[in-house]
């Protein structure tokens, strides 16, 4: 696919009309999955209540939308490259619109936990199908940079928006939380349509379908993900069966791909020292930051007895980074680099998780500001930058691979974090008195605290190229002749 620029604004950060209306269109997508999800969060109490599902039954029904979307984002990321990237695009976004609209005429809480996995599924094709139209759209340098950070900033958005959009609807009835993002994917569908160019199907000659591959990937992944965020509730045998199977497919995958000649994933793409540094940070803050949010939400609404409404309004200055990261972030990376940034941003993370750590059962929300503030600009400045770095320099017919990577490893941060945490406060809460609570929380806020330290620890390493990409190979090369030639700060 040809980059949307003209000739003219190369170098530049500067973008057409045309590549800003894809790039409105994509965000439009990334905000519909983030609202998506932060606004089903706080539905669950209220959908509970009308389906009569139990606990357990309900924590399926946010569990089967992760397992769905890590599950199958490895097979999406490649579909991308195989069939099309607008295809994609197009067509699980209007599998997600039926299946979202499904879900909200739901009667029995099985059929929204299908409904919710199918939504899953779509979302992990449609997203890195998203994500590799614009990697491969605009010039490598400051006009993607630009267009991955407002792209991240509005994910951002629709997560911190969709907490209070939540309630609201809630408030009014909990279907319209899987109603309202029908209306919204109608219309991005129609802009979809409209404003993407078309483009020729990716030449297949000699590629067949490595079906083996993404059986075995999409097995140990969904296995991986269920073992992970099913640890706090099952028994330690069956946790350590589920892992061990998953670790098991994820080898029998790798002779598969060694032997392949047209495989699911090029294992020499992990060579990429960038895309493996990404992707590790990647996964240990998702860890840490969703990880945060949830012992915060637990904090405010079981020990404060604060309301839904109230918890998603002290949350939403998180937000901020809707903000910060097309405004703020564009000009650090510009002056200091992508790995100075995402060094900045993670160790930004964990002081905000160490302020947290004193919390006390009377604080008051001035006293809770700086920790949520800080985690908000930490944010701005990791998400962006670690989307840039485990992008950079991959060929374009590997993009929706690494898209798909990428993704992965954010979802399985996240579950990860969240069992994590679930298992610890489990585990050091002794009774129900607010002091009793309030020592699992403090033990738990440990888990985020580590994850945003290693993460640090590991981006570390890529200090020493100003990029943050991996200085080797013809991949590098071919990078470093692009930076050469761009002028040193976006826009000038």
């Amino acid at each position: 696919m040809s980059t949307l620029q003209s000739p003219s604004n190369s170098g530049t950060d500067r973008m057409s009309g045309r590549a800003w209306g894809v790039l409105f269109v994509l965000c439009g997508a990334i905000f519909l999955e983030g609202i998506d999800v932060a606004m089903l969060n706080v539905a669950l109490p209220s959908i509970r209540e009308d389906l009569g599902m139990s606990t357990g039954m309900l924590q399926w029904v946010m569990s089967a939308y992760v397992l769905g979307y890590g599950g199958f984002m490895l097979l999406g990321g490649r579909a991308a490259d195989l069939f099309g990237r607008r295809q994609m695009f197009v067509f699980w976004l209007v599998v997600f619109l039926l299946f979202s609209g499904l879900g909200g005429f739901a009667t029995e809480g099985w059929m929204l936990i299908v409904a919710r996995f199918v939504t899953g599924v779509a979302a992990a094709f449609m997203t890195p199908a998203g994500l590799s139209i614009i990697t491969t759209s605009f010039e490598e340098g400051p006009q993607r940079n630009k267009a991955l950070l407002v792209y991240s900033g509005t994910a951002a958005g629709g997560f911190s928006i969709g907490l209070v959009v939540g309630g609201l609807l809630t408030a009014v009835d909990w279907r319209w939380v899987f109603f309202a993002p029908v209306i919204l994917t109608l219309l991005i569908l129609i802009a979809a349509v409209t404003l993407i160019p078309k483009s020729p199907r990716p030449d297949r000659t000699g590629q067949s379908i490595d079906l083996g591959g993404a059986i075995t990937v999409t097995a140990a992944i969904l296995l991986l993900v269920l073992g992970v965020e099913r640890a706090a509730h099952a028994t330690g045998g069956w946790t350590a069966g589920t892992i061990g199977a998953s670790l098991l497919l994820f080898l029998v995958f790798i002779l598969i791909e060694r032997k392949s000649s047209s495989p699911l994933v090029r294992l020499g793409i992990f060579r990429n020292g960038g895309l493996v540094r990404a992707n590790l940070s990647g996964m240990l803050f998702a860890a840490g930051f969703f990880g945060f949010q949830f012992v915060a939400v637990l904090y405010l609404q079981e020990l404060r007895g604060w309301s839904t409404l109230e918890t998603s309004f002290a949350l939403i200055v998180i937000g901020i980074d809707a903000i910060l990261s097309p405004t703020l972030t564009p000009k650090l990376v510009a002056k200091f680099g992508n790995a100075r940034v995402i060094f900045g941003g993670l160790l930004l993370a964990a002081l905000s998780y160490a302020l947290f750590l004193p919390v006390r059962a009377d604080w008051t929300y001035l006293a809770m500001f700086p920790s949520l503030i800080i985690l908000g600009l930490a944010f701005s400045l990791a998400y962006g930058p670690l989307t840039i770095v485990a992008t950079e320099g991959i060929d374009e017919e590997e993009q929706g691979v690494a898209g798909g990577l990428l993704y992965t490893s954010f979802q399985f941060g996240a579950a990860l974090g969240l069992s994590s945490v679930a298992a610890v406060n489990i585990g050091a809460t002794d009774g129900t008195s607010p002091a009793a609570l309030l020592d699992g929380y403090q033990a738990a806020l440990i888990v985020p605290l580590v994850a945003a330290l290693v993460a640090a620890f590991i981006s570390a390493f890529g200090l020493r190229s100003r990029s943050g990409i991996e200085e080797s190979g013809p991949a590098a090369e071919a990078v470093t002749e692009t930076k050469s030639a761009q002028p040193v700060e976006a826009g000038r």
